[in-house]
């Protein structure tokens, strides 16, 4: 009973999902170091503005300089490994937590902060700066609200999971 009670926990449910967004973040990172060149184009065509309605009125936003362009994408990818890094740490405090029915605070506080980076570059980069500011939900080749979208409701949920109070200390 000891094993199922392990498994069916509120703590096994955290490190599942622990590992699962740390997988997740490091392919992402993974992906953009790897094929640098495929998502740099997506974060020069969003801060170029140059598939949007043209506005005047919005235009003046645009970031259209290549070095400013590529900073940006350095960044988001610095941030990406980061996170990765911060949940891959999470998980491993949380599979220490599992074996030794010991204290999860620590391994609860590093997924908190993995899942809040996560929500900051999809939540704040993706749909406010680039949904919003850059206007990127005009563009019919250079939208990516959807999956932005998708990976901040992956954080949220995990962050709402991760705090859900425990029936007793073993969960």
């Amino acid at each position: 009973m000891g094993f199922l009670a392990k498994l069916g926990g509120l703590r096994f449910a955290v490190t599942v999902l622990t590992a699962m967004t740390a997988l997740q973040m490091a392919l992402i990172a993974f992906g953009n170091i790897t094929d640098f060149d495929t998502n740099r184009a997506f974060v020069q065509h969003v801060l170029a503005m140059d598939t949007t309605f043209g506005s005047p009125n919005m235009m003046w936003r645009a970031i259209t300089g290549p070095g400013l362009q590529d900073t940006a994408y350095v960044v988001i990818i610095i941030w990406e490994t980061l996170t990765a890094l911060v949940l891959i740490a999470a998980l491993a405090l949380w599979i220490r937590a599992l074996a030794t029915r010991g204290d999860a605070r620590t391994a609860r506080r590093l997924s908190t902060l993995g899942w809040t980076m996560w929500v900051l570059l999809f939540g704040l980069g993706f749909i406010a700066i680039g949904g919003e500011w850059f206007q990127m939900w005009q563009s019919g080749k250079w939208n990516g609200l959807q999956p932005a979208l998708q990976n901040f409701l992956i954080a949220t949920a995990a962050l709402i999971i991760a705090h859900l109070p425990a029936k007793n200390a073993e969960e």
